[in-house]
């Protein structure tokens, strides 16, 4: 059994997609540094917390069966250090926790860690709206903001928000039965610094050199401008009723979303209004204090958690509900290339296994026509030598004469 556990459980929206790539892609280096980040494929971690949460994801829980148990034996399997990571396991329950904290061996000698990587709340705001419009959901900017704010509001919505984003909430359930010097907060930087910092954060938290992974990765959630953003918000409108999950998480999110508008946003970035951004600010401070009062270990810094004053400019163009339509229309003539591209793609795919079955059946129909004569030339042979075979042959040779004159 692993020695030590590093279990990773969010937030999301804090370079958790980057993390998890970059431990996936460097089994080796891991090791040679006595950890191990136990995945046979790249969402491994993720169906794991599915199961574990009893979370409904579109589908994907009737993968999920059995995959935290599966996860469990190949940590128990690991030597040394063995490391977790999912943004979903941040909304488990107690209840949950409590079953993944006796499934590692926290009560049998396991060291287990938890990890909340934590951003500041103004920038998670929108993009927990964004990541909502990616995942199928039809709601505006606006009333997404009315719903998290309503106190009395338990939609899903509404529930999903605060049980991933409030990092307080997240600490407590998962680290209120651990040390607070095994609760690490890593805060995620302010704009403008070097990328390489939030790497560097987790890495010491991993207790190795930033370099020990050699193979970095570029994949990343990366995010919308504002008329991106609408215009996936209105195609999911449109496609409600006509696509099945798994097609939009193939075509919607990845292929258009993930490959095409995210890389190559022209409008305005998504932020708040000032209003919701002083309420978000002021929220964010609290949680900062909340946290330094409770004594985590935090690796980077507090301050990072406080986004200052807000934005005044904000104007149309920035509100998602009213954006530029000349900007969406431009995104929709971006997002409609895209989706020809990898039409042709697919029917180039397409093509090519039509031309595959087609060389396949001529080989079989030429194996069975050389197969035939040799079985023919042999019955002959044996004919020559012996008088039963050559009385069967040319008694079925009369047969077959008979018939082609009827015919």
């Amino acid at each position: 059994m692993a020695r030590t556990v590093l279990l990773h459980v969010g937030v999301p929206k804090t370079g958790t997609s980057y993390v998890q790539d970059r431990l996936f892609r460097n089994p080796e280096a891991l090791a040679a540094h006595g950890l191990a980040y136990p995945a046979d494929r790249h969402d491994a971690h993720f169906l794991a917390a599915v199961d574990l949460t009893g979370l409904r994801w579109g589908g994907l829980e009737t993968q999920a069966v059995g995959a935290w148990d599966r996860l469990v034996e190949q940590v128990r399997a690991a030597p040394g250090t063995a490391v977790i990571s999912h943004e979903v396991f941040g909304q488990a329950s107690r209840a949950d926790v409590a079953r993944a904290m006796e499934d590692l061996g926290a009560n049998a000698g396991v060291e287990v860690h938890v990890v909340v990587s934590a951003r500041d709340l103004v920038r998670q705001v929108p993009a927990e709206w964004q990541e909502n419009v990616k995942h199928r959901r039809r709601v505006g900017f606006e009333e997404f903001l009315a719903t998290i704010r309503d106190p009395d509001d338990t939609s899903i919505l509404s529930r999903w928000f605060w049980s991933v984003q409030d990092v307080p909430d997240v600490l407590d359930r998962w680290g209120g039965t651990l040390p607070r010097s095994h609760v690490h907060v890593v805060t995620v930087p302010q704009p403008g610094g070097s990328p390489e910092v939030l790497w560097e954060r987790f890495a010491q938290v991993l207790g190795i050199p930033p370099a020990a992974l050699p193979e970095s990765t570029d994949r990343a959630n990366a995010s919308l401008g504002v008329a991106e953003a609408e215009l996936v918000r209105r195609l999911n409108v449109q496609l409600r009723h006509v696509l099945p999950n798994e097609r939009y998480r193939e075509l919607v999110r990845e292929r258009l979303v993930h490959q095409g508008l995210a890389r190559e946003s022209r409008s305005p970035r998504l932020t708040l209004p000032p209003a919701q951004a002083a309420w978000a600010a002021d929220l964010g401070r609290e949680w900062a204090a909340t946290i330094a009062e409770k004594g985590y270990d935090v690796v980077g810094d507090l301050a990072d958690l406080d986004a200052g004053e807000p934005d005044v400019t904000w104007g149309p163009g920035q509100d998602p509900d009213h954006p530029d339509e000349a900007q969406v229309a431009d995104a929709g003539v971006h997002a409609l290339a895209a989706m020809v591209i990898e039409a042709a793609r697919l029917r180039d795919v397409e093509d090519g296994l039509h031309a595959m079955i087609e060389d396949r059946d001529r080989e079989i129909a030429d194996y069975h026509a050389t197969l035939g004569f040799r079985a023919r030339h042999g019955v002959v042979r044996v004919a020559e030598e012996n008088a039963a075979v050559r009385g069967v042959l040319n008694g079925w040779r009369r047969v077959r004469g008979a018939v082609r004159r009827g015919a």
